[in-house]
């Protein structure tokens, strides 16, 4: 087992922020988990699970002993009648792993094509797109207790799915209405291993205006799964920049979610709300046209700036190996600000989904 000392976090962070972890370590197994644990030097010290470094914003060095994960592999695990269950190491890219699954006839994943990351963070962020998410497609997942070295495997129920959201973000805590401790893997478990359920018949997921204009343009109503996968690309691309030529790390805020009086009061004062009516009653708002109504596209704090085509998406406006890279504290004055706005017209507290770090 390798600990490197001093590494440049530039690379391993998609918003390409200038940054170092005192000592990294790249886990290909649980093998190298359990011999960081038998190891008296690194067993104590606090660690911070990296994937592809596509949910971070880093505002300095990285203290904790940064385990970056390279868990590699993609097989189909067995069929039932109604799925295909295939399997994918923790540090597999996940658009790579996408294609893999169109490519060897598992399809089910192509409305989440180029979401950035890996694999292993998928679950922790139960990251959706185009009326998909993780948790419609998820089987279970292998990971490691980071204090106690034991292997275990959580299903759907157990990681706990919210709208970006699982057990993995939050820590334990005291319930004191259940009377236990409620469960939490925050910087507690390093997932190794995701497995998905993919459905047959496969049937394509439709209704967001973007597919339905591919649809109109190509003369198509019922695509197929690889098509549906070009075109989802080709929107993304389209909207949000690629995070190898400006860093970034897609939605900087979660879409917030309002009551149907909360909805009504706003609309009556901006009557062209971009919102949408959940299954449960209650309105999702789109935290992107928030942004843009309150003037910030385009806008900069530094070299951190709001992206142009989509307000939603906070950049670095420096190059992405140069030293004039967005600071991380350029970033998060720029988010607060806009925060700040946001709540001064419309009475919403926008929360962001990376983690800060």
């Amino acid at each position: 087992m390798l600990v490197e000392k001093n590494v440049p976090l530039q690379p391993f962070n998609t918003f390409h922020i200038v940054a170092k972890a005192h000592a990294l370590v790249r886990i290909h197994d649980e093998s190298d988990v359990r011999a960081l644990l038998a190891d008296p030097k690194w067993a104590g010290k606090s660690k911070f699970v990296l994937g592809g470094g596509s949910n971070i914003v880093l505002t300095g060095n990285v203290k904790p002993l940064v385990l970056k994960v390279e868990v590699m592999g993609c097989r189909l695990v067995r069929e039932t009648p109604k799925f295909f269950i295939v399997e994918a190491g923790a540090g597999e890219n996940w658009h790579d792993f996408v294609r893999w699954t169109l490519e060897a006839g598992y399809p089910g994943l192509e409305n989440m094509a180029l979401i950035p990351g890996t694999v292993g963070a998928s679950p922790v962020q139960n990251i959706g797109a185009y009326g998909v998410e993780l948790q419609d497609r998820f089987d279970s997942l292998d990971a490691i207790d980071l204090q106690t070295g034991r292997l275990f495997t959580l299903n759907a129920a157990q990681c706990a799915f919210g709208y970006r959201d699982s057990v993995f973000k939050h820590a334990s805590a005291p319930d004191a209405e259940a009377g236990h401790q409620a469960l939490g893997l925050k910087h507690r478990a390093l997932i190794l291993r995701v497995r998905f359920a993919l459905p047959k018949p496969w049937k394509a997921v439709l209704g967001y205006a973007d597919i339905d204009k591919k649809m109109a343009e190509q003369g198509v109503s019922q695509p197929s799964a690889q098509q549906l996968f070009d075109w989802v690309c080709a929107i993304r691309r389209a909207k949000l920049p690629d995070p190898d030529v400006i860093g970034n790390v897609g939605s900087f805020f979660k879409n917030p979610t309002v009551t149907p009086e909360q909805c009504v009061d706003i609309i009556a004062r901006e009557p062209k709300l971009v919102h949408y009516l959940l299954a449960d009653g209650s309105f999702k708002l789109a935290a992107g046209w928030l942004i843009d109504a309150c003037g910030w596209r385009g806008k900069s704090v530094g070299q951190a700036g709001v992206y142009d085509k989509q307000a939603l998406v906070l950049v670095n406006r420096g190059s992405v190996d140069g030293s004039d890279a967005a600071t991380g504290g350029e970033v998060m004055t720029l988010a607060r600000a806009i925060q700040t706005s946001v709540y001064e017209r419309f009475g919403i507290r926008l929360e962001t989904e990376p983690d800060i770090l």
